[in-house]
């Protein structure tokens, strides 16, 4: 009698996770020590697996790193195109939404990619093209997309929209170059939430025409945060 050496679905099920284990060690190790530090042996070695393993999936460190930005900035844009294309609420609320939904990038290791691209820009010019093209121009035409929708509704002003498509999304990325650079060295960190709750509160009323600068409605949709008696760098 013949006995079958298929592989057990334990073993099938773990095979297939090992690119997202890759992946989630590569991350972490490219938050700890940047692009140029992290060496793949040591992302093997994190992820379980041999060096000739970690090839399979990845033929350099360059396309593990895309593939990271993928799994999780890439993939948090895609999620948030899905809001958008969705809804069919006010622009200002759906606006809100997207901003909660990004912040939540900022309490994951992810929020170290943004410093380190710019940190490594100069020595890795195709990594900072393809940060540029798959993450800033994707998420800011999102934004300017919806904000051309509040426009269109009446519920937004003409503004120069391409410039306050980057004005939305600046309080997250200084969160997260703060949260990576000076925050080990603050007292206290800084508040992401209530930082940007002050900003979009201020661009709102920007956006409106004086007259129909209708406060948020949900102050506590931000990460839950009171709306009241909050202070930038308060923990």
């Amino acid at each position: 009698m013949r006995h079958s050496h298929k592989p057990s679905a334990r073993w099938r099920r773990r095979k297939e996770d090992r690119p997202a284990e890759i992946i989630a060690a590569a991350l972490a190790g490219f938050a700890e020590r940047g692009f140029a530090a992290t060496r793949l042996e040591d992302v093997a070695r994190r992820a379980g697996v041999t060096k000739g393993t970690l090839y399979l999936y990845f033929p350099n460190k360059e396309e593990l790193f895309k593939a990271v930005v993928r799994r999780t900035i890439v993939a948090s844009i895609a999620e948030a195109e899905s809001l958008v294309a969705q809804s069919s609420d006010a622009a200002p609320v759906v606006l809100e939404r997207l901003i909660a939904h990004w912040l939540g990038v900022i309490g994951t290791p992810a929020s170290a990619i943004p410093k380190l691209v710019l940190s490594e820009a100069g020595n890795f010019p195709d990594l900072a093209r393809f940060y540029l093209e798959e993450v800033v121009l994707r998420g800011t035409a999102l934004i300017h997309k919806l904000l051309q929708i509040g426009v269109e509704r009446g519920e937004f002003r003409a503004a120069p929209l391409e410039h306050a498509a980057i004005c939305v999304i600046a309080p997250m990325i200084l969160s997260m170059l703060w949260r990576h650079s000076f925050e080990r060295h603050a007292d206290h960190p800084l508040d992401a939430a209530a930082l940007t709750r002050v900003h979009l509160d201020l661009l709102l009323h920007g956006l409106t025409d004086g007259t129909r600068a209708a406060p948020l409605r949900r102050r506590r949709d931000i990460k839950g945060q009171s709306h009241e008696h909050r202070r930038i760098g308060k923990s």
